[in-house]
C-alpha cells in the first residue's frame, strides 16, 4: 500500500479483479465498511505510475467479502482489465465519520510505534486485514514487528503527535 500525498484523499481499499463479463469489479475494503464506498458517487483510482483517475460509480452490492463496483460507462469486461490491482480513493470530507477509537487506515501508516516502557519499535508502514482483526507491520531498520491491532495491544493512538504507544503480549517482539 502506498501512501497518499493529498491529505485529502484517503484510501478506502484496491481493486482485486474483475467479476462475470459485464465489466464489474471485485474489491477490497481495507475498513471493511460496506458505506464508505456504498455512500459514494465517485471514486479516484491510483494507476501504476500514480496516474489518477475520477470515476463515476453506477452501482456497488457487498458480495460476501468484497464489494463488487460498476462503474459507469464501463460494461464489459475489456474495458475493466486495466484497473485490476489500482487502489481506491475518496475525498476524507465524504467520508463518515468514525467513532471514538477508530481511524482510517491512511492516518496510521507513518505513526511512530512505542511500547509503554518508551522502547521505539519503528513506523507503522503497512496494515494487513486478517478478518479477525487487522495486523500492523512496524518497521525500525532491518528488523519488522507483527502487532496485532486489539484493545489489549494498543493502547493510546495520538494522531496529532504522531504515535502510537502499545502494550506487546509476551514474546511477540521476539518474533
Amino acid at each position: 500500500m502506498s501512501s497518499n500525498t493529498n491529505s485529502n484523499l484517503i484510501i478506502i481499499g484496491k481493486v482485486t479483479g474483475t467479476h462475470g463479463v459485464r465489466g464489474q469489479l471485485k474489491i477490497v475494503l481495507y475498513s471493511g465498511d460496506f458505506e464508505s464506498i456504498s455512500k459514494q458517487r465517485t471514486v479516484i483510482l491510483c494507476g501504476p505510475n500514480g496516474e489518477k483517475e475520477e470515476l463515476k460509480i453506477a452501482s456497488s452490492s457487498v458480495h460476501g467479502k468484497k464489494v463488487l463496483l460498476v462503474l459507469q460507462g464501463f460494461d464489459d469486461i475489456n474495458q475493466v482489465q486495466r484497473l485490476v490491482g489500482r487502489e481506491i480513493y475518496v475525498d476524507r470530507d465524504k467520508l463518515p465519520r468514525l467513532p471514538d477509537g477508530e481511524y482510517y487506515w491512511s492516518d496510521l501508516i507513518g505513526l511512530k510505534v512505542v511500547t509503554i516502557a518508551g522502547e521505539h519499535l519503528g513506523e507503522l508502514f503497512d496494515i494487513m486485514a486478517t478478518g479477525s482483526n487487522d495486523v500492523y507491520l512496524v518497521r525500525k531498520a532491518e528488523k519488522e514487528y507483527l502487532i496485532p491491532a486489539i484493545e489489549d495491544v494498543v493502547v493510546t493512538v495520538d494522531l496529532d503527535a504522531g504515535v502510537m504507544t502499545v502494550s506487546p503480549l509476551e514474546g511477540l517482539l521476539e518474533l
